[in-house]
Order: C-alpha cells, then sequence, then structure tokens
C-alpha cells in the first residue's frame, strides 16, 4: 500500500462535528492505515488568519517524510492555502496534491468582519497570479454555492489557471447541503485521478 500523509482542513465556525465529510474522511483515512492530521485551528468562530498561517506552517512541517503528502481543504481553509502560496510559506513544495473544496468569493467574506481579512486583494492578487501551485491541485464547488455567487471558476478558478469543477445541487458541501459522507472524495484520497462527483 502506498504510504500517504493527509492534512484536512477546516473552515470558518468549523468545530470538526463528528457528522462533517471531513472527519468522516479521517476517520476512513485512519482506518485505511493512513496517517491523518485534522486540527482544529484556533477560535474558528472569530479567526487569526496569522494565527492560521502559523499552525499550517507547523502541520505541514508535521506531514511524514517519505509518504505521499496530500492536503485537503474547505471552505475558509482554501483561501487560508491561497495566502500561504502567496506567501511561499515553508513547507507548501513538499506537499504533492492539493483539493480545494468550495473556497467562499472575496465579495461574501467583505459583508463578514470575521473573516474578511482572508480575502485575496490587491499585492496578494499579483503575487498569486501565475504562481505555481502544487501539482497537482483541484479545485471544486457546488454549481449552486450561496457562498460564491460569481462562480467559482470566476472567482478563483482562472486566477489560479484551474478549471473548477462543478458538482450539480452541492450546495457548499456541508452539512447543510448533506455532506456528512462524501465517497468520492475518499476515492480522490487514495487516487489522484478519481473522478469526483456528488454524494
Amino acid at each position: 500500500m502506498t504510504t500517504r500523509s493527509f492534512l484536512i482542513l477546516h473552515g470558518w465556525q468549523n468545530h470538526r462535528p463528528e457528522d462533517h465529510w471531513q472527519h468522516w474522511l479521517a476517520d476512513r483515512l485512519t482506518e485505511l492505515g493512513h496517517k491523518v492530521v485534522y486540527p482544529q485551528l484556533p477560535d474558528p468562530d472569530d479567526p487569526d488568519l496569522e494565527v492560521w498561517l502559523t499552525e499550517l506552517a507547523r502541520h505541514l512541517d508535521g506531514l511524514a517524510a517519505g509518504s505521499e503528502r496530500v492536503v485537503v481543504a474547505h471552505s475558509l481553509s482554501v483561501l487560508l492555502w491561497l495566502h500561504a502560496v502567496a506567501r511561499d510559506l515553508p513547507g507548501l513544495a513538499g506537499v504533492d496534491r492539493v483539493l480545494l473544496v468550495a473556497p467562499p468569493s472575496g465579495s461574501v467574506l467583505a459583508r463578514y468582519p470575521e473573516v474578511e481579512g482572508f480575502r485575496l486583494t490587491g499585492n496578494l492578487l499579483e503575487r498569486l497570479d501565475g504562481r505555481t501551485l502544487p501539482h497537482p491541485t483541484r479545485l471544486a464547488a457546488g454549481d449552486d454555492d450561496p457562498y460564491l455567487p460569481e462562480g467559482v471558476q470566476a472567482a478563483y478558478g482562472d486566477l489560479l489557471g484551474l478549471t473548477a469543477e462543478l458538482l450539480p445541487g452541492a450546495a457548499h458541501l456541508d452539512l447543510d447541503a448533506g455532506y456528512g459522507s462524501w465517497p468520492s472524495v475518499l476515492e480522490w484520497c487514495l487516487d489522484g485521478e478519481a473522478k469526483l462527483r456528488v454524494r
């Protein structure tokens, strides 16, 4: 069996409920014998970008050497990841593949003071433009995500040079959308060529 090490990153107001697909995913991967880090990031209701970046660097450093290193980020942690890429955060070069799921758009983040600082603006956008992402990086979102009114391709795909994968009727891929389990994300974790499908 290929040895893999996973870092699973949650979003805003996510206290890692057991019913969430990320918790489900962490449990399944652990059962299969993979190393899984699924940290509770500090102050998820009122997150601080700098604190989260420090935590991300620490957890990246803890991914097992000699294994395939995989990152799965949902919602606000997609923005965390993009800030890390724009800043060349230590440890990024060691990541083998990344899945970015349902990032909220900047126009939505701007409405909430608690997370407004995670928006990509000005200089950060310039730094990201043309930046090499860990390869492969996949970007996926529901085609009806209420937190992505512009659509994921317009909001992030074009900027990152990625063709976003649209999941019909998946909304924000959260518990409200029924994503307590998500078998195809487990398939992708085990095989980076696997197609992402709705639950």
